[in-house]
C-alpha cells in the first residue's frame, strides 16, 4: 500500500510504502477511492491537537471498497462501497457510551489521529463503524459527508435544541457549511451565509445553493437570526453570532478546535441566548444523516488533488483557495472522467466537480 504520512507537527507529509495491513478482530479493510481534507487535518498537522501516534496517516472523510473481512465480522461484504468517519471506535462501557453519547465516550479513537486514516490507498477500519456510502454520488462527492455532512448535522439539530429555527446563520462557508446550507434550506429555512471577508467565490456558492443573504462575517444579517453555526475556527465569531441573534437564539460551535473566545458584554448572552459546542458525532448520527440527504439532494462542490498532493490540498485549504471541499483520490483517477457525460451537480445547474 502507498500512504502519506506525518512524522510530527509542522512537518510536510511523506509519502511511504508499507505491507498491506491485515483486518483483525471486528474490522474490515478498504481500497480507498476517495478522502476529504478536513479542517481537523490542518489541526493535527499544526499540532492543535496533539500528537496521539507517530507516524500517523492523516484523513477521516472515506470512501472506500471492502476488499478484507478480519475474524469475527458479519454484515458486510467483500465489495461492498462503504464509507469511514472520525470517530473510529468507542469503549462501550464508559457512562456516556451507556447513555448514549458515544461521541463523548472516555476511550475513544479516531481515524487520521489515533487511527491510521484514508491518505492512503488502503486503510483498515473498525467493522462496527463504518456505513453504506451514500448512493447517487461518485466516490469523491460522498467523501466529504463522512464528516464535514455529520459534524454539520450534529450541530444542526443542537441549534434546533431550545425553539424552532427559520433564519439560520452560519459562520464559514467552506465544506460543511456548504452541505448544511442544502440540507436547511431544503428544510424551509433561510440561511444566511457569512465568510472571510471579501470571498466572492464563497459568497457565489452560497447565493447559488440558494441562500438569502451572503456577505463577510464583519457585517450583520439583514434580520435577526434564531441561530448561528460557527464552522470557522475563530472565537472572535463568538460574540458576533451572539449579536447577530434574537432573543433564545443559540449559538453552535462546530469545530473541534478554536482560538480563544474574546471577553464580550454580559448582554450579548443575556435574554436566554446560548452558546453550545459539538463534539465529534455518534453512529444515530450517520444512519439519520445520510438518507436525509440524499432525500434533500445534497452534493458537495469539490475540488479533486491526487493523494500524492496531499500537502497542496491542506495549503489551499488553509488558504481558502477554493469553494466547497477538498478531495484526494487515487493516482491516475483524475484521468478518467468523474461522472457520466452531462451529469450535473443539480438538474438545471453547471457541473461543479472540478480537478
Amino acid at each position: 500500500m502507498f500512504a502519506m504520512c506525518l512524522d510530527a507537527p509542522g512537518r510536510p507529509l511523506r509519502g511511504e510504502r508499507r505491507a498491506d495491513p491485515t483486518p483483525g478482530p471486528g474490522e474490515v479493510r478498504l481500497r480507498v477511492r476517495a478522502c476529504g481534507v478536513c479542517r481537523t487535518d490542518l489541526h493535527i498537522l499544526d499540532g492543535e491537537l496533539a500528537p496521539r501516534r507517530s507516524p500517523i496517516v492523516p484523513g477521516h472523510e472515506i470512501i472506500g471498497v471492502v476488499d478484507a473481512l478480519g475474524p469475527g465480522v458479519d454484515g458486510h461484504e467483500l465489495g461492498a462501497r462503504v464509507g469511514v468517519p472520525w470517530l473510529g471506535e468507542t469503549c462501550g462501557a464508559c457512562a456516556y457510551c451507556r447513555e448514549g453519547a458515544e461521541n463523548l465516550c472516555d476511550h475513544p479513537g479516531f481515524t487520521g489521529w489515533t487511527r491510521d486514516g484514508g491518505y492512503a490507498d488502503t486503510v483498515v477500519a473498525r467493522a462496527d463503524f463504518v456505513f453504506p456510502a451514500p448512493e447517487g454520488l461518485t466516490d469523491a462527492e460522498a467523501a466529504p459527508l463522512m464528516c464535514a455532512g455529520l459534524i454539520g448535522y450534529r450541530a444542526w439539530r443542537m441549534a434546533e435544541e431550545a425553539r424552532p429555527v427559520r433564519r439560520l446563520g452560519l459562520y464559514g462557508f467552506g465544506a460543511a457549511a456548504h452541505l448544511l446550507a442544502q440540507l436547511a434550506i431544503h428544510q424551509g429555512q433561510a440561511v444566511f451565509a457569512f465568510t472571510r471577508a471579501g470571498d466572492g467565490a464563497a459568497q457565489g456558492l452560497a447565493r447559488e445553493l440558494g441562500c438569502v443573504w451572503a456577505g463577510g462575517s464583519d457585517e450583520a444579517p439583514p434580520e435577526p437570526l434564531d441561530a448561528a453555526i460557527i464552522f470557522a475556527p475563530v472565537g472572535a465569531l463568538v460574540p458576533a453570532a451572539l449579536k447577530a441573534v434574537r432573543k433564545g437564539g443559540t449559538v453552535v460551535c462546530g469545530g473541534i478546535h478554536m482560538s480563544d473566545i474574546p471577553s464580550f458584554p454580559y448582554s450579548l448572552l443575556w435574554e436566554e441566548r446560548r452558546v453550545v459546542s459539538v463534539a465529534n458525532l455518534t453512529r444515530r448520527d450517520a444512519r439519520e444523516y445520510l438518507p436525509l440527504a440524499a432525500a434533500a439532494g445534497v452534493r458537495p462542490q469539490v475540488k479533486l488533488y491526487e493523494l500524492k498532493d496531499a500537502d497542496s490540498a491542506l495549503a489551499d485549504l488553509r488558504a481558502g483557495a477554493f469553494a466547497g471541499a477538498a478531495v484526494l483520490i487515487p493516482p491516475g483517477a483524475l484521468k478518467k472522467k468523474p461522472r457520466p457525460e452531462g451529469r450535473g451537480w443539480k438538474s438545471g445547474r453547471k457541473t461543479l466537480l472540478s480537478g
